[in-house]
């Protein structure tokens, strides 16, 4: 269990996919620009590449963790966090919000 101040330090916002390029060395690992609403667009590293092809991808709004902590990963800084579920075949689901939003919309 974590406290209510704990969750309050999640920054997640609402991004919207703006290119998608597939990491060559994975299976599964896709690089996305995302646009949070900032001066530029947000790279972030997901694992949904068994699931989602990249032309799928663009123009697709999704929740961003965006206060993590930089990892690298293939070569790649990813900046960010999607946040997905799984089926029942453990691959991952985006969730979308059910209008189109502004891009960097806070999410509480």
């Amino acid at each position: 269990m974590i406290t209510y101040n704990d969750f309050q330090k999640l920054e997640i916002k609402i991004g919207t996919i703006k290119e998608a390029i597939k990491i060559d060395a994975s299976d599964k690992l896709i690089k996305l620009l995302v646009d949070l609403g900032e001066e530029e667009l947000r790279t972030i590293v997901a694992g949904i590449g068994q699931k989602y092809s990249e032309e799928n991808l663009v123009d697709k709004q999704i929740p961003i963790l965006t206060n993590l902590e930089p990892r690298e990963l293939f070569g790649v800084i990813s900046n960010g966090m999607i946040l997905a579920a799984h089926d029942s075949e453990d691959l991952p689901v985006l969730m979308h919000p059910d209008k189109k939003i502004e891009s960097g919309n806070k999410i509480s």
